[in-house]
C-alpha cells in the first residue's frame, strides 16, 4: 500500500531545500538534464585534451597558415578568378562555389523531374504511368556513381569534338542561331557583358520578379476569396521579360553578349560548362528525381479522393484540380522527405572527383591535403562546410514546411 511519504513531492510551501532537486517533480527533470550536460562536457573535454596531448607528443600542431600559401595547381571550372599562383584558401573557395553551383542546379532539376514523374505516375494513361514507373525503378536502384560515369561517357563519345565545327562543310554546327556550342569537352554559352546602366536593367528585372510574386498572390486571393479565376501564366511571362527589355532598349543596350567562337583547337569566349559538371548535375538530378517522384506520389495519394471529386463537381479541370487542390495539400506530406533528398544531393556532390570536377572535396580535401599534409585541418574544414550547408538547407526548408502546415483556429 502506497503512503503519502512514498509519493514524490509536487508542490511545497516554504523555503527551498536541496532534497527537492530529486524529490520534487518540478525540479527533477532539470536536475537530470544538468547532470547529463555536465557529463557530456566533461567527456568532450577529456577527448579534446587527449587529442591535443597526442598531437603535441607526435610533434603536430593544428595551424591554418597553409591557406595563405600558393596552391600551385589549376582548376578547370572557375566561377571566380583563379590561377595556379592563387592561395590554397582561394582554391578552397573556388571548390566551395563549384559544390554550391552543382548542388543548386541538381536540387532545382531533381524537383522538376520528381514532380512531373510523380504526377504522371498516377496518370490514367497506362503507357505514361508505366514509363514513369520504369524511370523510377531503373534510376533509383542503380548507384548514382554509375549514372555519373554513364552520362560522362556518353557525352565524351557522342558529342562532337571542336574540330568537327571546322571547314566549309562542318560535321557539326552550333545551336540557337550559332550562339551555343555543344562539344565533348563541354557546352559553350553566350556570356553577358556589363556596361554603363546595366545595374538599372538588373534592378528593373528584380522588380519584375517581385511583381510576379505579388500578382500571383493577388490572383490566389481572388480565387479563394471571391472564386474568380485570374489568368497568371501569360501576365507572368510579360512581367518577366517586357520591363527589362524595354529598359534595355531605352538605355541603349547596356548589357551585351559575348558569343563563343572556335579559335585554334577549342572554343573561346562566352561561358564554359564542362562536361564533368553536366554529367554530375544531370546524374544527381535524375537519380534523386526518382526518389522525389515517389515522395510526390505518396503525398498525392495521401489526399482523400473526396477532395478531387468535390473540386470536379465545382467544374474545375483536372490540371486545375491538381495544381490548386491536391498538390497544395500534398506538400505537407512531400516536404519533410524532400529535405532529406536535398541534403543527399549536397553530400553526393562529393562524387565529383570521379569525373574530374573540382568541387570542395577535390580541392581542399584532395590536392590541397596531399600537397600540405594537413589532414586534420582540411577534414575539419570539410566537415564544417558540409555541416553548415546542410543545416542551412534544413533551416529554410523547415520554415517553408511550417508555412505549409494546417493552421489551427
Amino acid at each position: 500500500m502506497t503512503t503519502l511519504a512514498d509519493q514524490p513531492v509536487t508542490a511545497s510551501s516554504g523555503s527551498f531545500k536541496l532534497s527537492m532537486l530529486l524529490n520534487d517533480t518540478r525540479y527533477r527533470s532539470l536536475t537530470f538534464q544538468f547532470i547529463a550536460l555536465v557529463a557530456i562536457i566533461a567527456f568532450m573535454a577529456f577527448v579534446g585534451g587527449n587529442l591535443v596531448r597526442n598531437l603535441t607528443e607526435a610533434g603536430l600542431n593544428i595551424s591554418y597558415a597553409f591557406l595563405g600559401e600558393p596552391s600551385g595547381y589549376d582548376i578547370n571550372q572557375r566561377p571566380i578568378e583563379y590561377d595556379s599562383q592563387s592561395s590554397h584558401g582561394r582554391a578552397a573557395l573556388v571548390g566551395l562555389l563549384n559544390t554550391l553551383i552543382v548542388a543548386f542546379l541538381a536540387c532545382v532539376t531533381a524537383t522538376i523531374f520528381g514532380v512531373i514523374a510523380g504526377v504522371l505516375r498516377l496518370s490514367n494513361n497506362w503507357i505514361v504511368s508505366k514509363l514513369m514507373s520504369f524511370y523510377v525503378e531503373i534510376f533509383r536502384n542503380v548507384p548514382v556513381l554509375i549514372w555519373i560515369l554513364i552520362i560522362f561517357s556518353v557525352m565524351i563519345n557522342v558529342a562532337p569534338s571542336p574540330r568537327d565545327f571546322r571547314g566549309d562543310d562542318p560535321a557539326a554546327s552550333m545551336w540557337l542561331f550559332d550562339t551555343v556550342a555543344v562539344t565533348n569537352r563541354g557546352v559553350y554559352l553566350p556570356k553577358p557583358v556589363w556596361g554603363d546602366g546595366s545595374m538599372i536593367v538588373l534592378a528593373v528585372f528584380a522588380a519584375s520578379i517581385i511583381g510576379i510574386f505579388a500578382f500571383r498572390n493577388y490572383a490566389r486571393k481572388q480565387l479563394f476569396d471571391h472564386g474568380r479565376m485570374v489568368p497568371v501564366f501569360w501576365p507572368s511571362i510579360g512581367l518577366f521579360f517586357i520591363p527589362a527589355i524595354l529598359t534595355q532598349l531605352v538605355l541603349g543596350n547596356p548589357i551585351t553578349l559575348s558569343y563563343p567562337s572556335l579559335q585554334g583547337f577549342n572554343f573561346r569566349g562566352g561561358i564554359t560548362i564542362l562536361g564533368s559538371l553536366i554529367a554530375l548535375w544531370f546524374a544527381l538530378a535524375i537519380y534523386t528525381g526518382a526518389f522525389i517522384a515517389e515522395n510526390v506520389r505518396a503525398g498525392i495519394q495521401a489526399i482523400s479522393k473526396g477532395q478531387t471529386e468535390a473540386a470536379g463537381a465545382l467544374g474545375l479541370r483536372p490540371n486545375r484540380i491538381m495544381s490548386l487542390v491536391v498538390l497544395p495539400q500534398a506538400l505537407r506530406v512531400i516536404i519533410p522527405p524532400l529535405i532529406s533528398q536535398y541534403l543527399n544531393i549536397t553530400k553526393n556532390s562529393s562524387l565529383a572527383i570521379a569525373v574530374g570536377y573540382m568541387d570542395v572535396t577535390g580541392t581542399l580535401g584532395g590536392i590541397t591535403l596531399l600537397q600540405t599534409g594537413r589532414a586534420i585541418e582540411t577534414i575539419l574544414l570539410l566537415m564544417a562546410f558540409y555541416l553548415t550547408v546542410s543545416l542551412l538547407i534544413s533551416f529554410f526548408m523547415n520554415i517553408f514546411n511550417n508555412r505549409m502546415k494546417l493552421q489551427e483556429r
